[in-house]
């Protein structure tokens, strides 16, 4: 994906981060195509590419779990602030968000996930992709932080050419 994004120019010399919702992983890279790094990240807790319209409208404890789905596809995203700290704002008007963990998670629980060796025990958020606060301070904010970027969340139901147009897997494969 990486490679279309850099060969085809979609990334519009901006930053960018790479969202596998199948594998639980989140890439990003500066605006020249270089990784910056990448991390374990919690992902909604149900399948699905489409958003639930909205659902940035509504209250936390209003989402159902069949609605908690990180949606696929091309977003223009931006360092902003949300109640408690700042993000990586990814669809404001829906409220997703690439954010760091809690600070106050019950248990623990949610940090047991992003360490865990598996990827199936990531989905647990209400849409958002959560990192390690350390991911976000480190990485995300330096890459976002005085520009607006991309983000692109890879779809685990539909095909990738389904969703982003122009992607051709095939040639693709051939520019690595």
């Amino acid at each position: 994906m990486a490679d279309w994004v850099m060969a085809s120019g979609d990334s519009e010399a901006l930053p960018f981060a790479i969202v596998d919702k199948v594998t639980a992983l989140l890439f990003v890279f500066d605006s020249r195509g270089s990784l910056q790094g990448s991390s374990p990240v919690l992902i909604g807790l149900a399948r699905g590419d489409v958003e639930v319209p909205g659902l940035g409208d509504r209250k936390l404890s209003e989402i159902r779990p069949q609605e908690r789905i990180t949606p696929a596809g091309r977003f223009v995203a931006s360092i902003g602030r949300n109640l408690t700290g700042d993000v990586l704002w990814v669809d404001y008007d829906a409220a997703l968000s690439v954010h760091q963990v809690a600070a106050n998670d019950p248990g623990a629980s949610r940090l047991r996930r992003l360490a865990s060796e598996t990827p199936l025990d990531n989905r647990v958020s209400h849409g958002c992709v959560v990192v390690p606060a350390g991911f976000f301070d480190n990485v995300v904010k330096p890459a976002f932080s005085g520009t607006d970027g991309l983000v692109y969340i890879l779809p685990e139901v539909k095909s990738i050419g389904e969703v982003f147009t122009g992607y051709d897997g095939e040639r693709q494969a051939g520019l690595r």
